[in-house]
């Protein structure tokens, strides 16, 4: 009940606060990258109304960076989101979302989902967790609105370290949420080198039942839900021959097992990363990902400096989608 206060408090003072935004702007994408004014990467697709809504991380360049480790390569202080009703013309929301929203972080915002449940907008996302928590979490904010503001839902991690076995990528195991929502349930997956899957309660805020682990081939990271025709697809990024591509299974149901069809992409040009996000508007079902061919002001695109792509997307008869080039 506490938790579902807390919800409520802050979903009306998002409400009050929901002033209309200033300086939106419009553009044209013409083609390949979509977004050129803005480094961007892990593209997380909501349709709601007739309108795309596109949340993106701002990559963002520091000095140092292209010899930076361990994570340190990717400088992510704030999720923005792009708006169209052709997939031709955008309209810029610019910043959603950002770490510091979350008082029990202490930084560092990577991959996210948004989705829509009752007239409330859920934002799933990676930030790194301050004490007493550890390591990579998952938090969830909420609004009334696509385009925020969003305000920490819980007042800490949905996910934490210690929810979950460290696996092989210990401190940055609980990363990359996606969330399916299918009928009067709702499922939560995630995962950097192993791949987690829980369903949610109701209120998209609580985790209901045990920590799942999906074993696919070759899974790093970036996984993305969604159904079509009656079956169950889990994307992700898996590993190919020294980078990532983009790899999938199927299943009939969300309790498995799960099938594994191949790859659905291959690498991305420039970038060691790819991060799936797939979505169906106006009658056409489109594959979301990043690459890293833009140059923004003589800075190049780089391993945390990306840039966010779309291609169509289409399936076979029996179910399984077809294989998707990458295109300029």
């Amino acid at each position: 009940m506490k938790r579902l206060f807390y919800v409520s408090c802050m979903v009306m003072l998002a409400a009050c606060s929901n002033a209309p935004q200033k300086n939106v702007k419009t553009f044209v994408s013409e083609g390949n990258p979509i977004i050129t004014d803005n480094f961007t990467a892990d593209p997380a697709p909501l349709v709601h109304e007739g309108t795309l809504y596109l949340y993106v991380g701002h990559d963002e360049y520091y000095e140092g960076q292209d010899s930076a480790s361990g994570g340190k390569e990717f400088n992510i202080t704030e999720w923005l989101c792009y708006s169209t009703d052709d997939m031709k013309t955008w309209t810029d929301h610019g910043s959603v979302l950002k770490p510091t929203d979350f008082k029990w972080a202490v930084g560092e915002a990577w991959a996210s989902q948004v989705v829509e449940k009752d007239g409330k907008f859920y934002y799933y996302t990676t930030v790194q967790a301050g004490e007493p928590f550890t390591g990579k979490a998952v938090g969830v904010a909420v609004s009334d609105s696509p385009t925020g503001p969003f305000v920490d839902a819980i007042g800490a991690p949905l996910v934490h370290d210690k929810m979950t076995d460290n696996g092989v990528r210990g401190w940055w195991n609980d990363i990359d949420p996606t969330v399916l929502i299918d009928g009067d349930e709702a499922w939560l997956c995630w995962g950097n080198g192993t791949c987690f899957l829980a369903k949610l309660k109701s209120n998209m805020i609580e985790l209901d039942g045990e920590i799942k682990v999906v074993d696919v081939p070759r899974f790093v990271e970036g996984p993305w839900l969604h159904k079509h025709n009656g079956i169950y697809y889990l994307t992700y990024a898996g590993m190919g021959e020294g980078r990532e591509n983009i790899a999938y299974a199927t299943a009939e149901s969300m309790e498995g097992p799960w099938t594994y069809q191949g790859e659905l992409t291959g690498m991305a040009e420039n970038s060691f990363t790819i991060h799936p996000g797939i979505a169906e508007f106006n009658g056409q079902w489109y594959l979301f990902y990043h690459n890293a061919v833009l140059t923004i002001d003589g800075i190049q695109g780089a391993i945390g400096r990306r840039s966010v792509c779309v291609d169509k997307l289409f399936y076979n008869e029996d179910g399984t989608m077809k294989y998707v080039e990458q295109t300029k």
